[in-house]
């Protein structure tokens, strides 16, 4: 078999296509005219009867005969093993293959502008706010990231622009190409929010990911723009002898883009920004947190790189309507408000409860935890973590669901985060199950409360649940 991308392609397999990136490739193949088929081992809603109405037949399970058609090429997910019998059957027959970011780059970048957002947080939030710009900006762009966006309903688009919005991910390729996936494509403009240590289940340690950022930074042509945040000393390594054009935003004075004040008006969260150390305009958005006002100004700085108005920018960040999974508000019920969150990192964990906090001043915060991340299930983070939680009121630690996947010695501990969190005099509790914590919250939270939910995975569908017993509740 050949990893290579043939000139005529006309029918695509893709091998584990319900990943939301998969899927979203599969989708934009089958508009550009392509005919597309997929296979995965759990084919369920959403994600399936997504695919099905899309007109791309799935295939429940994986086998050879799923291929026997013979497809122009077969794209290989993640997640995907060299032993998989598709695989193996692609090699059999000779057939033409390739990754994920490979393709995405061959059939949907082409000749397009690509802006790459990389970093190890905020990632989603930023490129999707650029994408709302441009589109506010009759730009018609194209997009692929690794979220829902409320604006558009969906985390993938395929504009007639000139420009295509895509998640930068650091995490490696495929079984052929552990190299990372933003490797994979020529930024026009790239933005750079964050370097810290993640992902323990393919990075050795910081300076392993130091190392992979710092070969995307230097990938990036000499005259293209990088747009890295200013305070992040891993960064600033980083950035010290750049060949391309680098612009820093952030709220240093010598920043080409900098945050100058800040004002929290519920909903709105104020912001006043300089471009070159002259006031650039005031804006305001309804996402909560700094950090957010700093995802917001990166992406207002490759927007203004790109041409587009003030007003525009002013526009797209007030009707900017946030990703799911983001500090997303599922429901208030009996007075308590129960958000949703993908935080899982201690970073993001520390800054989505500060965030949170200043816009419910009248209730607790109750922050309810999952580590279920590759990561997240391992004690690399152990004695971190205890300090992340200090703006909430009420803790809740779930143990983690997968933790016969981690080695015994490596193993997460959501009793010992419980035990250091009440010696930082926390009102902390451990809990084995999420039906437990949720008997618990549902029994405790008050009018004025607000539930703040981090994890990375669906956590039992403790939202919905959780609101119900709150709604059942006398």
């Amino acid at each position: 078999m050949a990893n290579q991308i043939p000139e005529n392609v006309k029918t695509v397999h893709l091998i584990a296509v319900c990943g939301t990136a998969m899927g979203a490739l599969a989708c934009m193949l089958k508009e550009l005219g392509l005919k597309v088929t997929g296979s995965d081992q759990n084919v369920y809603p959403p994600m399936s009867t997504f695919l099905a109405g899309k007109g791309i037949h799935i295939f429940s399970g994986f086998d050879p005969s799923n291929i026997s058609y013979k497809p122009d090429l077969v794209v290989v997910g993640n997640a995907v093993r060299k032993d998989n019998p598709e695989v193996l059957e692609v090699n059999q027959q000779g057939l033409n293959y390739c990754s994920m970011p490979q393709a995405l780059n061959r059939f949907v970048v082409r000749d397009r502008k690509a802006l790459v957002v990389a970093g190890t947080h905020g990632k989603t939030t930023t490129s999707s706010i650029l994408a709302w710009i441009l589109q506010t900006a009759g730009l018609d762009p194209s997009f692929m990231i690794g979220g829902i966006l409320q604006n558009f309903n969906g985390n993938y688009r395929l504009g007639e622009g000139d420009y295509v919005v895509l998640e930068g991910d650091e995490y490696d390729t495929a079984f052929f190409d552990k190299g990372a996936k933003f490797f994979h494509f020529d930024p026009y403009i790239a933005i750079l929010t964050s370097i810290e240590f993640d992902h323990a289940d393919i990075f050795e340690d910081l300076a392993h990911v130091k190392k992979t950022f710092g070969r995307f930074v230097s990938g990036i042509s000499r005259d293209h723009t990088l747009i890295s945040y200013d305070a992040d000393r891993n960064i600033d390594e980083l950035t010290a002898s750049i060949n391309g054009h680098c612009l820093r935003y952030g709220t240093q004075k010598k920043s080409h883009w900098q945050i100058t004040s800040t004002r929290i008006d519920p909903p709105w969260n104020c912001f006043e920004a300089t471009r070159h150390q002259e006031k650039y305009g005031t804006f305001k958005t309804r996402m909560v947190g700094s950090h957010n006002l700093l995802n917001a100004l990166a992406a207002v700085a490759a927007a203004d790189r790109l041409g587009v108005s003030r007003q525009a920018v002013s526009e797209a960040l007030e009707t900017y309507a946030g990703v799911k999974r983001r500090q997303e508000i599922r429901g208030v019920a009996r007075g308590v408000t129960v958000i949703d969150d993908f935080a899982h990192h201690p970073t993001a964990v520390r800054e989505t409860i500060a965030a949170v906090r200043p816009f419910y001043p009248e209730g607790r915060l109750i922050a309810v935890f999952e580590p279920r991340t590759n990561t997240s299930m391992r004690n690399v983070f152990q004695d971190i973590y205890p300090s992340s939680f200090d703006d909430a009121d009420v803790i809740c630690i779930r143990k983690p669901p997968l933790l016969e996947k981690i080695p015994l010695d490596s193993r997460f501990s959501s009793e010992k985060l419980v035990e250091n969190l009440v010696n930082r005099g926390k009102q902390a509790l451990y809990f084995s199950d999420t039906g437990s914590i949720i008997d618990y919250v549902s029994s405790q939270a008050g009018g004025g409360d607000v539930v703040l939910i981090m994890s990375n995975g669906g956590f039992d569908n403790i939202h919905e649940r959780l609101l119900t017993a709150l709604g059942q509740r006398k």
